[in-house]
């Protein structure tokens, strides 16, 4: 059931993927992931998941709006970065901050997602396409500290058994804890 699910979502989001390209112009980067926004009951379960307090650091990968950053600062007193390769997203994540009343606590980055440092956070959420979701494992792997949480809508990664899975409107998120040996199973 997990591998239809799975591949439907990778369907959808090619579909929207294919959609954006055709609307590019020269001037927007390519994207490896098309925007789609995670569902505001989402975003409230992936941050309750993930146990999510004023004493952490959130990283959200391919932020989008900001939502999930902005909900995590409001909503838990959280301080976070949300990374985007879209400057349209970015502007639109810093818009959504200000009228939240949050931009003491988030920050929305223009950067492709392979080359942040990783270090500072407790905890990364994603909504990202599985190939990428395979590409970043290592990367956090080395990166993030025993005892970060990962939570990722929609996809998994890989061989690396998720702690916890919860279905919240027919989205399956997924939970992670950096574990102490980083050796995780081979990548698909």
């Amino acid at each position: 059931m997990r591998a239809i699910r799975n591949s439907l979502c990778t369907l959808v989001l090619t579909l929207f993927a294919s959609a954006a390209f055709a609307q590019t112009t020269t001037a927007t980067p390519k994207l490896d992931v098309p925007y789609v926004p995670t569902p505001q009951k989402v975003v409230d379960a992936m941050l309750k998941l993930a146990n999510v307090s004023d004493k952490d650091v959130l990283y959200d990968l391919g932020c989008g709006d900001g939502r999930i950053v902005i909900t995590a600062a409001k909503e838990h007193g959280a301080t976070g970065t949300g990374f985007d390769i879209n400057p349209e997203r970015i502007k639109e994540a810093n818009q959504n901050a200000r009228e939240a009343g949050v931009t003491n606590k988030v920050k929305f980055v223009e950067q492709d997602l392979f080359k942040v440092d990783y270090r500072p956070a407790s905890v990364v959420t994603l909504y990202l396409l599985p190939n990428v979701n395979m590409k970043l494992r290592p990367v956090l792997l080395e990166q993030l500290k025993p005892g970060t949480r990962i939570v990722s809508h929609a996809f998994d990664m890989g061989d690396w058994e998720p702690e916890e899975t919860q279905v919240i409107d027919g989205s399956t998120i997924y939970l992670w804890t950096v574990p102490e040996n980083k050796k995780i199973g081979k990548s698909r």
